[in-house]
């Protein structure tokens, strides 16, 4: 296969994701939040953290509504650091112009039950390659995380093969169906 191009592989799964229609985004996104919705890991978990959709991955909003019953936590972008705050405080635009939460206490890393992961490409395993600045495989690997871990995508996000790096983190399940 000779040298893995992370960013040609990237710029292939966005063109497909590209031709995907918002009828088909929307489908897709409530079938994968519905699936999640009632999986054992989020219906026995108290903390949730989820992440806000960009225009480009699974809506999360119906995920979002079907956990009325939880702690939900998403990210917030801070340097080279990401944290997980409440979003019962709001959401405001903020970095890379994602809704952010407002919240000013973060989450410790061993609080969350369940985090659903975003990506660009996955495999069925559990591999993933994001947007390419680590900000969830640094939060991965932080003292005292130990959440179980769910990436959330479209069909045309799944490849066969993706070669991993020591810090790349495997997640424990993939939901793209």
């Amino acid at each position: 296969m000779g040298l893995f191009d992370k960013k040609a592989v990237r710029q292939e799964i966005r063109a497909k994701i590209a031709k995907l229609s918002e009828e088909e985004k929307r489908e897709i996104s409530e079938r994968l939040c519905r699936h999640i919705a009632e999986m054992e890991a989020i219906e026995s978990s108290r903390t949730v953290a989820l992440f806000i959709s960009l225009h480009d991955e699974p809506r999360t909003t119906v995920l979002l509504e079907k956990l009325h019953d939880k702690q939900v936590v998403v990210p917030r972008i801070e340097g080279d650091e990401m944290e997980f705050y409440d979003i019962s405080e709001g959401l405001e635009k903020g970095a890379f112009g994602i809704m952010e939460p407002t919240a000013t206490t973060p989450i410790k890393p061993s609080k969350i039950d369940v985090m659903i992961v975003p990506g660009v490409v996955f495999t069925r395993e559990g591999a993933r390659c994001g947007r390419g600045k680590g900000f969830y495989d640094k939060y991965l690997s932080r003292n005292g995380f130990r959440a179980h871990t769910i990436g959330i995508c479209y069909p045309c996000q799944i490849v066969e093969n993706l070669p991993t790096e020591p810090h790349d983190k495997i997640l424990d399940e993939v939901v793209c169906e």
